[in-house]
């Protein structure tokens, strides 16, 4: 065997360079970061998940190279996901490399590691015009908040406000179920939301005349039930039947269940994401320019945002019949 080739064997006791374990740095780097605390979960999962690899094959994390994040991705590769039962998607490998590689180079800058071995790892291609996320037509979207609004009772209520927050807003779950009630406001005329979006950026939204009205009869229903007026409602805007916040878990399967009462084909492969997705390709297609769609999203590269654009190929909107329109009239 050569020299390369033996395993590096971990050493339980913490790196000097590392004070408290590798656990702790991490902490130490989320911290360093301006991420929403969803960003954040996920990254602490994606580093943990490497660091429990290396310690169930006795390898030291300060002391890997590239071959061992390339077997390492090799895994997360025949990796099967929880909720799908399928293989992790590339999308999905080359997040957590991402994250690692984020990991590592916070170590190169507190000089505990010398090189980032993620760097010069292969990752896997992601195609940037293409999203595994099942997307939704406007009937189905129609179809899936009239499901909502033929329920009743105060969970109904709820539920209407968050499925018109996903379809009319585009938000992402986690920003859904991270809102209070105090973020809810009014700016130059306008009903509002103010969240943390991706990386921790606030940001702001207008709430539709529709959403605004689920939103406000939800919360009367709410300080109904609690007896208070509804100015004295605080906390999480959206909360269970015991008072808790409503959790993104819970919002995956209202998804599917009322997508499923609405006889949508695909619901089993539903998710909140596909009414992010659903809403960029309406805007899109009702003429919305991109940079506002894409700022909407609070995507930082507008080729995110073209992703999201389901029908960004449909050749009723090919640029040509602009150009030969724009012809038409000057020769008029």
């Amino acid at each position: 065997m050569r020299a390369q080739d033996t395993p590096v064997l971990y050493r339980p006791p913490a790196h000097p360079a590392l004070p408290g374990g590798p656990f702790a740095v991490t902490e130490a780097w989320l911290r360093n970061r301006r991420l929403s605390e969803h960003t954040r979960d996920a990254y602490r999962r994606d580093v943990a998940g490497w660091l429990n690899w290396c310690t169930a094959r006795q390898l030291d994390p300060l002391r890997v190279n590239f071959l061992h994040v390339n077997e390492y991705g090799r895994a997360l590769e025949s990796t099967l996901a929880a909720r799908t039962g399928r293989p992790l998607t590339p999308a999905t490998v080359a997040r957590k490399l991402s994250a690692l590689s984020s990991w590592y180079d916070f170590l190169v800058k507190l000089r505990a590691v010398d090189t980032n071995p993620v760097a010069g790892a292969d990752r896997p291609r992601v195609d940037r015009d293409h999203s595994a996320t099942v997307g939704l037509t406007p009937d189905e979207v129609d179809a899936l908040l009239a499901a909502a609004e033929a329920e009743t009772g105060l969970t109904a209520v709820r539920n209407r406000a968050a499925i018109a927050l996903l379809a009319d807003l585009g938000l992402r779950v986690g920003e859904l179920v991270s809102l209070d009630v105090d973020d809810l406001g009014v700016e130059r005329g306008h009903r509002s939301v103010r969240f943390a979006g991706k990386g921790g950026k606030h940001r702001r939204r207008a709430l539709t005349p529709g959403t605004a009205y689920a939103v406000d009869a939800y919360l009367a229903e709410r300080a109904a039930d609690h007896g208070v007026p509804v100015h004295q409602l605080t906390g999480a805007l959206l909360v269970t039947a015991s008072g808790g916040r409503l959790d993104r878990h819970s919002v995956f399967r209202l998804v599917r269940r009322l997508a499923r009462s609405a006889g949508i084909p695909a619901w089993a492969r539903l998710s909140p994401h596909s009414l992010r997705h659903a809403f960029a390709t309406t805007a899109r297609a009702e003429g919305v320019p991109l940079e506002d769609v894409q700022d909407a999203m609070g995507h930082a590269d507008p080729r995110t945002t073209r992703r999201y654009d389901r029908d960004r190929h449909n050749l009723d909107r090919d640029p040509a019949y602009a150009v030969w329109a724009a012809r038409a009239r000057r020769r008029g």
